[in-house]
């Protein structure tokens, strides 16, 4: 018997989404209420596990919590779903066919990569990481909203999934290097002579900012890649795709000459985030 109930479960998965993903809170009122429940109960359990790194002391930790949410996955698909309100909510919100197990582990995987210190090779790594992570967790809202239909839009749900987290990781930057973390390519930072040394220690520089811009500019383009197939992304599906519409007020606070990413902050009020969902859901685009 599991020690907190459906209802519970759920509204304390509610509240970790606003907490922790604030952006796609705002998105879930334009979802369908009868399947609003799958995406806050993806989202919260997307949650729980992008917060690995942070919540853990050292890597080994990390890598068994992981492993315990890929166990926990497993169990839902037996329906014992239990321990956690995420997975309770998960359990509660899919059968096991429309689950998608397997989607969900390629997503713990993903979050492995969390885990390491070293830095990412090149901006095609970079872009494999945002694929993996925010792109698979963006299909499978999709999946949860629209069922197959969502797999013939992935021309459109990849590249506003990985334009998405992008611009989510130049924002964070300042965080993760609080925790001495980079998602700087390699190359990236040898071409621009950057010292991850002053970013360690919240200084801005102009290699970093040139490389930033680089990055952000790739989001751009995964962006106006997305919206060329926005045809095959029907209205059933736009609420998955919502949090990529936030990009561009984002992209252009990073791009301004004068942006320091440790003492300009990217926050919008959430009000005008708002109102530009809402017009975005009115006319049917992301």
């Amino acid at each position: 018997m599991n020690a907190i109930s459906a209802s519970e479960s759920l509204h304390a998965c509610l509240e970790n989404v606003r907490r922790l993903d604030h952006d796609r809170f705002l998105t879930l009122i334009f979802a369908p209420a009868a399947k609003r429940a799958r995406l806050i109960a993806l989202y919260a359990f997307n949650a729980e596990i992008a917060r690995v790194r942070e919540a853990v002391s050292e890597p080994m930790l990390g890598q068994i919590r992981l492993q315990w949410w890929r166990e926990a996955i497993e169990a839902i698909g037996r329906g014992e779903a239990a321990g956690h309100e995420a997975a309770i909510a998960l359990g509660e919100s899919f059968t096991a066919a429309e689950l998608h197990g397997d989607k969900l582990v390629a997503l713990i995987d993903a979050r492995e990569r969390d885990l390491e210190d070293e830095p990412l090779v090149d901006m095609d790594a970079l872009e494999a990481y945002a694929d993996a992570t925010s792109a698979t967790l963006m299909l499978l809202a999709g999946l949860a909203l629209a069922g197959p239909r969502a797999a013939k839009a992935l021309a459109a749900i990849r590249p506003a999934g990985i334009a998405y987290a992008l611009t989510g990781l130049m924002r964070a930057l300042p965080l993760h290097a609080s925790q001495g973390r980079l998602y700087l390519p390699l190359d990236l930072m040898r071409a621009h002579e950057i010292d991850p040394h002053r970013i360690f220690a919240g200084e801005m520089s102009e290699g970093l900012r040139a490389a930033m811009k680089e990055i952000t500019g790739r989001a751009r383009a995964h962006l106006g890649e997305a919206r060329r197939h926005a045809a095959l992304v029907d209205r059933a599906l736009l609420p998955a795709l919502l949090p990529a519409a936030l990009c561009d007020r984002y992209l252009s606070i990073m791009e301004a000459a004068d942006f320091d990413a440790f003492h300009h902050s990217t926050e919008v009020p959430a009000l005008v985030h708002q109102s530009r969902l809402a017009g975005r859901k009115l006319r049917g685009r992301f």
